[in-house]
């Protein structure tokens, strides 16, 4: 499990500013397509709360309302790393 772990940690890491991935989404690029449970518990501890994690979104541009919902379709990340997100 642990390189599961270290693989999606990775590719989290990389997500660039401004743009958003599901946990299926994660799961499927790690190469785990059937584990994005995993993937949340995997991210367990090491990510900020649901209300940091919108303000650190907003923060980045992307739009999220009240409730905490945002246009993934909008600011889903296509799995492209820019120079930026490369050298995380």
């Amino acid at each position: 499990m642990r390189n599961f772990r270290e693989a999606v940690l990775s590719l989290v890491a990389r997500i660039p500013e401004g743009q958003v991935a599901t946990y299926g989404q994660i799961a499927l690029m790690a190469g785990f397509p059937r584990r994005p449970r995993q993937v949340g518990i995997a991210a367990r501890g090491r990510f900020w709360g649901a209300l940091a994690q919108a303000d650190r979104l907003r923060a980045e541009g992307v739009a999220v309302d009240q409730g905490g919902l945002l246009d993934l379709e909008a600011h889903r990340w296509n799995g492209e790393f820019t120079k930026a997100a490369r050298n995380r």
